[in-house]
């Protein structure tokens, strides 16, 4: 007996939202802008920029400060005031800028070591890029049905992403040495690092630890796609989820594990029992193929964290917390400045010590506020909408969101961009849910 399709929400068959365009013959909207943004942060390898912006060159920088703009103007042209009901994200996203932006003044107005100044620039630039694109995300996605189109993009970059992964593994080359853009310089040379004797894919990221990280968030919307988009060949739509729960022990890293397993513990606990146990046989499923197939990646994968008391890595991390206290407690409240603290004074290999030295308590209080703030955005959307498909996406969301703020835990996710362009993101669509799941319960007038 064929399964009867689960009917899509009220908003999802109406289209557009009050005041958009219609959707039929629309050629260009902000979803096709969004999916330009994914290409040029996913494609195009983090170390080729445009030659004379330096450092502040990333198309995907570039792309992303033009939305700004793009998004000012759009708020400005609006013909009608926007809703008076809040919006937590949005305000969260505007009390982080306030605060880095404090300390970027702070920082500017007292004696500065020269060198300081251009990585302070392209920091709050960089921040400005993401911002950019959350707001977009946030505000310009005109129906849930755009939205699960951009969900389903992003699942496909995903699974590209994993297949780069993937054979660079099987080769051992890097292949994307050989891309040459015009008009893009390379910033530093591509290189191909091992651990245990194994090659590390970077993907198209600067570094492997943030490919790793970048693929534990991008599990999420792939298997929600897998499950719920039962309108696409199901070859097809699982095909990107399998091939990033492929790719996931081959990275080689902790970060990657950890954040996997964030992203996955939040599912368990957020999905109905079928998917849930669903998700649990897939992890089991795989778990034993690893074992049976690749037994030395296993006892790799295991050793990470049994003998990570005898691992450089971690013991550079530790010994360089114990050195933090003494560069807080200098600016403890606002910091010395975003983007002033530079890799030749200290590397601490965690984003949070990091915020604390640059933007102090106050900042880094201001950045965990977003994450909560999204968090509690999507459990809302999970516990009032009355569609299976919105909750599924809420709880997919609230996954990669995770995931992505306990990596920083594992590196100094600021100075890498495919992260950050990525998580921004991805609150901009929770954002975007939130609006559209409350818009579709509202009662029609």
């Amino acid at each position: 007996m064929t399964q009867a399709r689960p009917a899509p929400s009220s908003l999802r068959e109406g289209g557009p939202g009050p005041g958009a365009p219609a959707l039929r013959g629309q050629r260009f909207d902000m979803v096709t802008w969004l999916t330009v943004y994914v290409v040029l942060l996913f494609a195009v390898p983090s170390k080729l920029v445009i030659g004379p912006l330096g450092s502040a060159g990333a198309p995907s920088m570039v792309f992303g400060l033009v939305g700004l703009l793009l998004w000012v103007l759009m708020v400005v042209a609006a013909a009608r005031a926007a809703p008076g009901r809040p919006r937590p994200i949005r305000i969260a996203l505007g009390a982080f800028v306030a605060g880095a932006g404090v300390s970027y003044a702070i920082a500017m107005s007292r004696p500065i070591v020269s060198s300081e100044i251009s990585p302070a620039d392209v920091a709050l630039l960089a921040l400005l890029a993401w911002s950019g694109t959350l707001l977009l995300a946030h505000d310009g996605i005109r129906s849930a049905a755009r939205l699960d189109v951009l969900v389903w993009r992003l699942a496909l970059a995903g699974g590209a992403l994993a297949v780069l992964g993937i054979t660079q593994f099987a080769l051992g080359e890097l292949l994307v040495d050989q891309i040459s853009i015009p008009g893009l310089s390379l910033t530093s040379p591509f290189e191909f690092t091992e651990r245990n004797g194994r090659y590390r894919p970077p993907g198209t990221a600067t570094h492997p630890i943030e490919y790793g990280v970048l693929v534990a968030m991008l599990l999420p919307p792939a298997l929600h796609v897998a499950f719920q988009h039962v309108e696409r060949p199901r070859l097809l739509r699982w095909a990107p989820a399998l091939a990033l729960l492929v790719l996931i022990p081959l990275t080689g890293s902790r970060s990657t594990y950890v954040g996997a397993a964030v992203a996955v513990g939040v599912l368990i606990a957020g999905w109905p029992g079928p998917r849930r146990w669903a998700l649990l046989g897939i992890g089991a499923a795989g778990a034993v193929a690893v074992a049976v197939t690749a037994p030395g990646i296993a006892t790799s994968m295991l050793g990470l964290f049994a003998d990570a008391d005898q691992d450089p890595s971690v013991a550079s991390r530790t010994t360089s917390l114990s050195a933090a206290g003494d560069f807080i407690a200098r600016d403890p409240l606002f910091g010395r400045g975003l983007g002033t603290f530079l890799p030749t004074y200290r590397i601490f290999d965690n984003q949070y010590i990091l915020l604390l030295v640059t933007v102090g308590v106050v900042g880094t209080a201001l950045f965990v506020g977003l994450w909560l703030a999204t968090l509690r955005v999507l459990l809302r959307v999970r516990s009032t909408s009355g569609d299976d498909r919105t909750r599924s996406l809420a709880t997919a969301l609230a996954a990669s969101v995770s995931a992505g703020f306990v990596s920083l835990s594992f590196f100094d996710a600021f100075a890498f961009p495919m992260t950050m362009g990525t998580l921004f993101l991805l609150i901009g669509l929770s954002g975007a849910l939130r609006d559209h799941a409350e818009l579709a319960s509202a009662p029609s007038r």
